[in-house]
């Protein structure tokens, strides 16, 4: 990440208020970007890694307070093991290479999902990378690995659950407050901005509970083209929204 100027179109967009403090993205389309081409799926997925990178630059160029990207679902599993090798191989990589770039640039890492799953290796490198960024507070960048909401809810309950039986709670005070805590994005701002890349308009288990007043905006455009006025595009239209939650 280098200081770079804003995209057209995109100035004055920070001064004007109307930057989403979250946003979090889809990135769908590495796959058919790489078959387009001719090229194997690994291919697609470099490419998407760069995508990456563009994204996070374009994010805290803009003002955005955090950046979640939904890099590897608890559906993901049912690739081949060809790709799934790619893929964590590429993380191990592109964690490697931009670990001291995070710490340059102020950025703080957060994983949502369960990452345990990957191996001690990887699951070493990424401990010691959160460790390495969390005082930082330029940007959150936060990677869901092995992410699934529908799980995540179903989590929640349960803890919940579990106090009320162990009598710490009473069950009439679970709503939604308490719900919300017991999440793994308690610490982020409310989500505002859900962007999904690829042309696919459906949410795939991403963030339901947090994107329910959240503003969805769906791309054509493949991940792996994802670039900074794409990014700036998506926080105009943001901008053009009136933000009702429900009312008149």
């Amino acid at each position: 990440m280098t200081p770079a100027a804003a995209p057209a179109g995109a100035k004055g967009l920070g001064a004007a208020g109307k930057v989403p403090r979250h946003v979090a993205i889809i990135m769908d389309g590495n796959g058919r970007w790489a078959q387009q081409r001719g090229l194997p799926r690994a291919a697609g997925h470099k490419a998407g890694a760069e995508a990456v990178r563009r994204a996070l630059q374009a994010a805290a160029d803009q003002g955005v307070e955090v950046l979640t990207l939904y890099a590897f679902s608890s559906e993901n599993w049912r690739r081949s093991d060809e790709e799934i090798s790619d893929l964590t191989a590429l993380m191990r990589f592109y964690l490697e290479r931009e670990l001291k770039t995070l710490e340059k640039e102020r950025v703080k890492l957060k994983l949502i999902g369960d990452h345990s799953a990957f191996g001690a290796e990887l699951v070493e490198r990424l401990d010691r990378a959160i460790e390495r960024t969390s005082s930082n507070t330029r940007l959150t960048l936060v990677i869901a690995l092995n992410y699934g909401s529908r799980a995540e809810i179903a989590s929640a309950a349960r803890r919940l659950a579990q106090r009320a039986v162990d009598s710490e709670i009473e069950p009439a005070a679970i709503d939604e407050a308490a719900i919300a805590a017991e999440l793994q994005t308690n610490d982020l701002p409310e989500l505002d901005l859900l962007i999904r890349t690829s042309g696919e308009v459906r949410l795939s288990n991403f963030l339901l509970w947090q994107a329910a007043y959240a503003e969805l905006l769906f791309l054509d455009v493949l991940w792996p083209d994802f670039d900074e006025a794409a990014f700036a595009g998506a926080l105009q239209t943001y901008a053009a929204r009136n933000r009702r939650f429900g009312g008149r």
